[in-house]
């Protein structure tokens, strides 16, 4: 009790100290009160008292130093200790929005399990570190994760944990926040589940910051989904729906493609690198390594003379059929075609085993059988009689992906 007795009373004096001329009995009856609710710890006035010293401690914060802040920071968390939510979340609202607030209580308020108490500075406190806030959604509730979504900024490391933890409200709410960055892992995250949230794809696609092999998966995903429903609808139309979305997205996709600054950068770079020397492999190789998305395409493309539409979506294909044909018919090594296959826009997240048995298929395609698949594929793209016949057939037309033949001469 000595102890907690000698950081109020230090506490107090120093603050009422900053006071214009207080009175001697104003001091007096202040930390005699104080002393009294130590001794006696009840709640009611402990209640009291933290009302007092919280509005004594807001009334001068700007001008307290670092020292006069550290003792208040333990006079209010032994004030608050066992009061009930309503005056812990009154505490919280107040400290919230101070700049210079005590940070050991600030911390403490963000991790109550009443989220009345810890919603106010996580939405709000800047006192609140990234590492405190990455912790806090690692452990608390989804409604704290709700709360930390709000915030003004938040930083990738943050995001990635509410992208990875946080229910469909946490999601969609950080996702629509325009202060929120996020990594590239993020946003491959956010583009998965938003294969089965249709608000969430109008969230993210509305982002100025999406980088556009994201966006691209964002249509492919949005158009499957539209398709389903209206295939599901319309079963004799099948076919149709499916040419129609088709065309839409790939109008899209051409939009999105004129809009990147970061495709006409790609394509300015490799204006100039490729007026000096040729395109070669280590061009492919370098910006895929680095998952450099828009450099890769467009060296791929290069390189093998491909339509640029095609390699994009192989490379953003979970399939790795179409990206190891368009890799062998451009006589890319086994390495380059590895490192495509690891980019992590397509999200293929391939395991050593499973590039194992890519590895052994790969060597049984020959370049010749590679270019073939590509020309059939490109003939196949420009007869718009295709669809008729495939409809004939029973068979559903799909220009994106073509599989790669488990056998194949080399």
């Amino acid at each position: 009790m000595l102890s907690s007795v000698s950081i109020v009373l230090g506490a107090m004096t120093l603050s009422v100290q900053n006071q214009e001329n207080p009175s001697p009995a104003e001091e007096n009856s202040l930390l005699d009160e104080l002393v009294d609710v130590v001794a006696t710890g009840s709640v009611k006035q402990r209640l009291r008292i933290l009302q007092r010293v919280t509005d004594l401690f807001v009334a001068g914060s700007h001008s307290y130093s670092d020292e006069q802040i550290d003792l208040f920071d333990d006079v209010l968390r032994q004030l608050v200790t066992d009061v009930e939510v309503e005056a812990r979340a009154r505490l919280s609202h107040r400290m919230a929005g101070l700049h210079k607030a005590p940070p050991k209580l600030i911390r403490s308020l963000a991790f109550d399990d009443e989220i009345e108490v810890a919603a106010p500075v996580l939405t709000q406190s800047e006192l609140l570190t990234d590492e405190d806030l990455i912790e806090n959604a690692r452990t608390k509730s989804q409604a704290h994760l709700l709360a930390i979504a709000q915030r003004l900024k938040l930083s990738e490391t943050v995001t990635d944990v509410l992208v990875e933890r946080g229910d469909r409200h946490v999601v969609r709410k950080v996702a629509g926040n325009r202060g929120a960055r996020f990594s590239l892992a993020g946003y491959g995250r956010l583009t998965v589940r938003a294969q089965r949230d249709r608000k969430l794809t109008l969230t993210l696609g509305a982002r100025n910051d999406i980088p556009r092999q994201y966006f691209i998966k964002l249509l492919q995903n949005a158009s499957a989904s539209v398709r389903a429903k209206l295939e599901e609808a319309n079963p004799q139309f099948a076919d149709e729906i499916q040419e129609s979305i088709d065309e839409v997205a790939t109008e899209m996709q051409h939009e999105a493609r004129d809009l990147s600054q970061e495709y006409s950068a790609a394509v300015r770079d490799a204006r100039r690198r490729f007026q000096a020397h040729p395109v070669a492999e280590v061009n492919v190789h370098a910006p895929a390594r680095n998952q450099e998305f828009d450099k890769a395409v467009v060296s791929l493309a290069k390189l093998g003379h491909f339509p640029v539409d095609l390699v994009e979506r192989a490379l953003l294909d979970k399939g790795k059929d179409m990206l190891m044909i368009l890799a062998r018919a451009a006589d890319c090594s086994w390495a380059t075609t590895r490192e495509l296959l690891l980019m992590n826009a397509a999200g293929r997240n391939l395991t050593p085993d499973d590039l194992s048995l890519a590895f052994e298929r790969y060597k049984k395609l020959s370049q010749e059988t590679a270019r073939n698949i590509i020309k059939f594929h490109e003939q196949r793209s420009k007869e718009p009689e295709t669809a008729s016949v495939d409809k004939k057939r029973g068979r559903k037309s799909d220009k994106s992906v073509l599989p790669l033949p488990e056998r194949v001469p080399v």
